[in-house]
């Protein structure tokens, strides 16, 4: 290694750890949310299972590089982490939901990430293994940053930014940059690559979260609005239109949103 870049390989690798590990912790208050309401229906736990591959190969990765401690380092503590959030979803989740998740676990976590193993480790020329993990560990990579694209879907089609806390678009963003030169600076595009998009997308977040940010509150008074309006209708019309009243109730009762609980 290149001693006299040391230094800012420690910097950003040591940065990148601090916000990786408080990116982690993003997801507890739905967790919290799932034990107080004793299931986990609503929500979801691919996200969880992807995560955990990802910290998997990492590990793998850096096992294998032997100078990537840091990179070690946070992905040991994301894995812990990880299995916290899968195992704790099982427990609470449907029994449709609790089959599916185990299936996904086992599926990605047990015999893909034994498959990865099992073909890379035992190949002779280890520059050649090293590379072919890299890529392997990018494109896991690249599936854990274009995942929140579904997050940016639904606040585009909600007009909503409740799906998206700005906070976390923030930090992840961040800890693309931290990682990004990371890589940059260790002379490993495996591991600087992923976080160009990473970046990317982050910034797309927060543009997106700028554009919708007053959106709900400029038409949360709409709705108010055409009540009054159609309960002063109503109350105009009340001798003559009972059953139409009836009928226009039940529309507002039939129109609410059902999915309002699916934040992950």
């Amino acid at each position: 290694m290149d001693f006299h870049r040391l230094p800012l390989v420690f910097i950003f690798g040591f940065l990148g750890n601090v916000i990786s590990f408080l990116v982690s912790l993003a997801p507890l208050p739905t967790f919290y949310q799932i034990y107080n309401k004793k299931t986990s229906e609503g929500f979801q736990s691919i996200p969880y299972v992807i995560s955990l591959s990802s910290a998997m190969l990492w590990i793998y990765y850096a096992f294998l590089k032997r100078d990537a401690m840091l990179l070690f380092t946070i992905n040991t503590i994301c894995s812990f982490i990880q299995i916290f959030y899968i195992f704790t979803y099982i427990y609470y989740a449907p029994k449709k939901e609790k089959v599916l998740t185990v299936k996904l676990f086992l599926v990605f976590n047990v015999f893909g990430f034994g498959a990865v193993v099992l073909s890379t480790f035992f190949l002779r020329n280890p520059f050649f293994r090293l590379r072919v993990l890299g890529y392997i560990c990018m494109a896991f990579a690249l599936s854990v940053f274009v995942a929140p694209l579904g997050i940016v879907r639904k606040v585009i089609k909600t007009k909503s930014v409740e799906y998206m806390p700005f906070t976390l678009s923030v930090f992840l963003t961040l800890g693309a940059v931290m990682w990004f030169f990371y890589g940059v600076t260790l002379k490993d595009m495996n591991i600087a690559v992923p976080n160009v998009l990473g970046f990317i997308f982050g910034i797309l977040q927060m543009i997106i979260y700028a554009i919708y940010k007053n959106h709900a509150k400029e038409t949360g008074e709409v709705p108010k609005l055409q009540q009054l309006s159609e309960h002063n209708i109503d109350d105009h019309d009340d001798d003559n239109n009972n059953n139409g009243v009836v009928e226009a109730q039940n529309i507002k009762g039939n129109t609410m949103d059902p999915d309002a609980s699916n934040k992950v």
